[in-house]
This record gives structure tokens, sequence and C-alpha cells, in this order.
């Protein structure tokens, strides 16, 4: 708009300048000089306004006669069965394929929800872009009067983008923690849950049914109990005879016979941090081998200490 306000003052402007802006010619707000293409001319904006207008109301009009024609189409076909075509019929679980699909299907809940959206995210960091699309989702629902109890991994309580997210957020919002949690989950409302159908996450199923909603929200809320609060007051866990909270949670693994591998997806880190943890409790407990740290895990009592 800068640039297109000083070719209406100046009566052109260099071709060049308008390199990184092509929306100025696509929407006919400049055009070449028929003389010299080295310089772009303004339309008035009077005859600029008109076009876009008219091009407005010509996709509005053709997205009516789009709808009069899925109505003809559908129309026979929801006569064929009533009732399985009722309005009122939802499935109680529906498949939802791609990712597209599901933030859709989540952001249409949303939009209706007015009393609480419950969330497990499995995993240590969150990427601050997927924070920032959520974010207006989430506060939409706060100014409803709702509130959002999200459930990390221990990991998380060190990330910067969550806590910002958090403190962005005007309402009634908590955040906790565990070593380990459940696969992702979004309860919202009670009425609706998101859960995950494929490993890459690309295959999700939207549940409706009553009695998995009331199972889900239990499995939530018994978890939520035994979580270490995050947000908006943390709390930490105590270090107990040199031994923190999350080489307690690694050793527990490793005396069931997890690979570092395996202990590192379980508790949200990856690999390299997992190491460093297993290696400094095999330091503080003096053992020289890993066969020889698990003895020393069971005779050191630090997972009775936990319980």
């Amino acid at each position: 708009m800068e640039l297109y306000a000083r070719a209406l003052r100046e009566g052109r402007v260099r071709s060049q300048d308008a390199a990184g802006t092509p929306c100025l010619i696509d929407f006919g707000l400049l055009h070449p000089n028929v003389e010299d293409t080295q310089w772009l001319e303004p339309t008035a904006p009077v005859t600029a306004l008109h076009r876009l207008l008219r091009n407005a109301a010509e996709r509005i009009a053709a997205e009516r006669r789009r709808e009069t024609r899925l109505t003809e189409v559908f129309e026979p076909l929801m006569r064929i069965d009533g009732r399985r075509t009722s309005a009122m019929d939802t499935p109680p679980i529906t498949v939802l394929e791609g990712l597209g699909r599901i933030n859709v299907a989540i952001e249409e809940a949303m939009a209706e929800a007015s009393h609480e959206l419950l969330s497990v995210q499995p995993g240590g960091d969150r990427p601050a872009q997927l924070l920032d699309s959520a974010h207006e989702r989430d506060q939409r629902l706060l100014d409803r009067g709702g509130r959002i109890r999200t459930l990390y991994q221990h990991t998380t309580r060190h990330s910067l983008a969550v806590r910002a997210h958090f403190d962005r957020l005007n309402g009634d919002v908590e955040a906790r923690t565990l070593d380990e949690v459940v696969e992702r989950l979004i309860v919202i409302d009670r009425t609706i849950a998101f859960i995950p159908a494929s490993k890459d996450r690309k295959l999700a199923l939207a549940v409706r049914h009553p009695a998995l909603i009331s199972y889900f929200f239990i499995t939530f809320d018994r978890l939520w109990r035994l979580a270490t609060p995050m947000y908006p007051q943390a709390v930490h866990q105590p270090t107990l005879n040199g031994i923190t909270p999350r080489q307690r949670a690694i050793a527990a693994l490793l005396i069931e016979g997890h690979t570092d591998t395996a202990i590192a997806d379980r508790l949200g880190m990856n690999v390299r941090t997992a190491r460093v943890h297993i290696a400094k409790l095999a330091t503080t407990l003096g053992s020289e081998s890993r066969a020889q740290l698990g003895y020393l895990i069971g005779q050191s009592g630090i997972l009775k200490q936990e319980s």
C-alpha cells in the first residue's frame, strides 16, 4: 500500500521497486508504462476498487452456484436412507486422515467449546510455530469462560516456548508434568476426544462415544493428580541422596531392561541426554558397568524413596 500510494503521488514507480510486491500488478493496482516498461504507472483507485469488488462478487456468485449444485447432488442421496444421513446421527468414531483434516476438526470442535480443554502432550519441547497457531484458538475458549489443563512430560519444564505460550494466555490455565504420559490426547468439553491412530500421527480418531469419553477423562484426571505442577506455579521435585527425579525415572526403566533409545523415547528426551543422565547416575552410585549399575540401583533403595 505504501508503494501504491507513492505511485499515486509521483505518477509512477520503477519496476524494480515493485519486484518484491508482485501483488500490485496481480491486483491491477500498477501496470507497465507503454513507452518504457522500466516504469510502472498506478491505476486510479476508484477503477481498481471497482474491479476488485467485481471480482469478489463473481467469486461469491460462483460459490453460491456451487452450493446449489452440491445440494442438488446430495438431496437424492439423503433420501436413500434418512436414518443414516440424519444431521443428528453423528458417528461415535470418525477416522481423520491427514494433518490438515485433523487440525480442521480440532479447530471446529474448539470453536464450539465453552467449558474445558484437556490435553496430553507427550515428548519434550514443542515448536514455537505450533504454539503460536494455537494461541488465538485457546484464548477464545478462555474468553468464553472455559479452562485449559495440559499434561506434559517433565522435559517440557525447561521449554521457554511453552512457558511463553502460557504467559500470553489470559484465563484459567494450568499445566503439570510427569516422567511418562499416555499418547497424545485431546478432550474438549467432555463431548469429543481426539487420539492418534498411526505412529506418524497423520491418522487420528475423533471419538464421541460417551463411554470412551468418560474413560479418557478419568485417565486424564488420575494422571493429573499424580503430576507435578508446572504452571502457573512450578513445584520443583526434590533430589534425594544426590539422585535427581529424572535419574530415578531412568533407573526404574534401566532395571526393567530398556535400551537407551527406549528410555529416551518414553521420557521425552533425546538419546544423548538420556546417556548423560545414565552416566551421572552411574558415577553417583559408583558403578563401573551396565550390569553393575542395575545391581546398585536395586541395592541403593532410590526407587523405594520415590514411591
